[in-house]
């Protein structure tokens, strides 16, 4: 397991350790891509000197798409760390140099954090040792500095005291529930999701190949109350008024003898309605945008749930 750890803004990191939160997005806004850690590492948040430049907590790495403020706000409200659309604008236009810009479409890197956790004061972590003061950013950890990372952490986590170091360390259970220090695929939140479902669709709608942002969602196939999982395979990115419909059951998704996903539009659209002409031209259209990776395509099993218990045939 790699170890990044990230300066870190102590307002940003106040508010999501007040509200608990265990899903977080550590915006860069530079837009640029970040490739430091791999599907499962540790990110440790490094609060700045004048906030003691220790380590205060992290999470685990699972994503970093560049996404727009715009899109940043709308998949992970608070989970950016502010309390507002308004004041993420401003917070990253501070940033970029340019304080009282507004411009919601600029990209900012979306470094998606899960199993969050933060440290008490007493037990935040000194890493000075290691730790140059040319960085402006971040430094990534590799091999036995990571792994002595990784048990520190682990330390603190069980709740034991620092400063003891039992024999079998990497085998402590540690003391929050569902955080373990292993590196592995992580179950995602709604804000990873509708992320992750946006950036395989390549931020447009599956459908009709709608590009304008600000009219998509991603939409879950087999609902989330349903126990539908957040995983990218249960999710299409949707003009806002097929999402509506696809929820509503006027309209699904299956697979035909050839395996292509093709578009259904339910008859009872007109029945119920008196309309639908803007929407039956899709009827039998192969889905105009589909991931390049087929792990991220509609499962069967999740539109075969859909077809059977929404869709209105």
């Amino acid at each position: 397991m790699n170890v990044y750890v990230g300066i870190t803004d102590g307002e940003w990191f106040d508010f999501l350790r007040e509200r608990n939160l265990a899903e977080v997005n550590f915006w860069k806004p530079s837009g640029a891509s970040f490739k430091a850690l791999k599907e499962g590492d540790l990110f440790l948040f490094k609060l700045k000197a004048a906030r003691g430049g220790r380590v205060a907590g992290g999470g685990f790495f699972v994503d970093a798409p560049v996404m727009t403020i715009d899109w940043a706000w709308r998949a992970f409200g608070n989970e950016n760390g502010v309390g507002s659309m308004r004041e993420l604008n401003d917070r990253i236009w501070h940033y970029k140099g340019a304080d009282g810009r507004h411009d919601p479409n600029a990209n900012v890197t979306c470094i998606i954090l899960t199993d969050v956790f933060y440290f008490e004061e007493a037990d935040r972590l000194d890493i000075s040792d290691r730790w140059s003061s040319s960085i402006v950013a971040g430094k990534t950890f590799h091999g036995q500095e990571a792994s002595e990372l990784v048990r520190e952490v682990r330390l603190r986590l069980a709740g034991i005291g620092v400063g003891t170091m039992p024999s079998d360390v990497d085998n402590i259970p540690t003391a929050r529930p569902g955080v373990e220090i292993v590196s592995a695929k992580r179950r995602l939140g709604q804000g990873a999701f509708r992320t992750l479902v946006a950036n395989a669709y390549q931020r447009r709608c599956a459908i009709t190949g709608e590009r304008s942002v600000p009219v998509l969602q991603a939409a879950h196939i087999r609902s989330f109350s349903e126990e539908g999982p957040n995983s990218v395979d249960n999710g299409i990115l949707m003009r806002s008024d097929m999402h509506a419909l696809f929820d509503a059951g006027y309209l699904t998704i299956d697979y035909d003898r050839a395996g292509e996903t093709r578009v259904v539009v339910s008859g009872r659209l007109h029945e119920d309605f008196g309309n639908g002409k803007d929407y039956y031209p899709y009827h039998g259209r192969r889905l105009a945008v589909v991931p390049e990776q087929r792990s991220l395509r509609p499962a069967r099993q999740y539109l075969d749930w859909h077809h059977d218990n929404v869709f209105l045939g």
